[in-house]
C-alpha cells in the first residue's frame, strides 16, 4: 500500500481530517480534534526513506501484529503499549493496512465522550464506524 492509498483510505472515514500539528514533515489524521494515524517518513538505518504509519492498537492485538509481521513495530515516539509504527514498504498486504487503519479509527471513537461519540453513531451508524 503506498502513502497515497494509506492518506486516500484514512480520509474516507467519517469526519476524518488531515493536519500537520508537528510540522510539514508529519501528516496526522484526526477525528474529533483526536489523533488515530501519523505519516512521517524512516531515517533508520533500514528503514531510511520508507514511509512510516503510526496507528492506535489494542495493547493484544498490537503484540500480535509485531509478531506476525516484520515491518510493524512498536510506535515511534508514542506509547509503545497503544501505538505501533507500520513501515509502507510493500510487505503487508493492503487489506491488512487498511483494517488497521479502521480500527485505530474505531478505538478513537470508542474513546470520545459519550455525547460525542452518541452523536456520530446516530449521524454514521455504529457500522460505519466500527467496521
Amino acid at each position: 500500500m503506498t502513502e497515497a492509498d494509506v492518506i486516500q483510505h484514512a480520509l474516507k472515514r467519517p469526519e476524518a481530517i488531515e493536519d500537520y500539528p508537528f510540522g510539514p514533515e508529519a501528516r496526522v489524521f484526526k477525528v474529533r480534534a483526536k489523533m488515530f494515524g501519523l505519516i512521517s517518513y524512516c531515517t533508520w538505518q533500514h528503514h531510511n526513506g520508507v514511509a512510516r504509519l503510526n496507528l492506535k492498537c489494542d495493547p493484544q492485538e498490537a503484540l500480535m501484529l509485531r509478531d506476525v509481521f516484520d515491518a510493524v513495530l512498536p510506535g515511534y515516539h508514542m506509547n509503545k503499549t497503544h501505538w505501533n509504527s507500520v513501515m509502507l514498504d510493500g510487505s503487508i498486504p493492503s487489506a491488512e493496512i487498511e483494517r488497521m487503519i479502521d480500527r485505530s479509527y474505531g478505538l478513537i471513537i470508542k474513546g470520545l465522550r459519550k455525547p460525542e461519540r452518541h452523536a456520530m453513531e446516530v449521524r454514521w451508524g455504529k457500522d460505519v464506524l466500527f467496521r
